[in-house]
């Protein structure tokens, strides 16, 4: 059965810009700016300033179809959630055997002596996600940035 019309609504903080054009959208808040864009995606993009809320609309869809919206709404909210705190990723080199060296050198990250091997691994930063070495835990990294996608594809 296909729906008239089905929608979702994402709240705007205090402090966060939210612009929709043609589809393409632009959240701006303290932390700085993401861009995204859901050309692909056939549905409609309001942004209601006076209420304070980001609609996300989509007409004659069905269950399949209906869950573009939530995808497209859910990742406007993980724009709005980083613009405002960020994304932070720790991860904790763990071994028996073999000990795991880590060397940061900017935006790469390079894995050595991994289950023994002479290999080194290097693993480029997506976007801009920074990477560092926790001062008081042994062997951890800190991933942080403002873009979810680019933090998760580099942990």
């Amino acid at each position: 059965m296909k729906l008239l019309r089905s929608e979702q609504a994402v709240p705007i903080p205090e402090g966060v810009t939210v612009v929709a054009k043609a589809r393409q959208v632009t959240v701006t808040g303290p932390r700085g700016e993401l861009k995204r864009d859901f050309r692909k995606v056939p549905l409609e993009i309001i942004v209601d300033e006076e209420k304070g809320v980001v609609t996300v609309a989509r007409y004659f869809s069905g269950r399949k179809q209906i869950a573009t919206i939530k995808t497209v709404a859910t990742s406007i909210r993980n724009m709005i959630t980083g613009v405002t705190q960020g994304y932070r990723y720790k991860m904790r080199a763990v071994y028996a055997h073999f000990p795991v060296n880590i060397n940061i050198s900017g935006q790469v990250l390079e894995i050595r002596n991994f289950m023994g091997d002479r290999l080194i691994r290097k693993v480029t930063m997506q976007g801009d996600t920074q990477v560092v070495k926790a001062a008081k835990v042994k062997d951890q990294i800190e991933l942080e940035g403002n873009d979810i996608d680019d933090v998760s594809k580099s942990a």
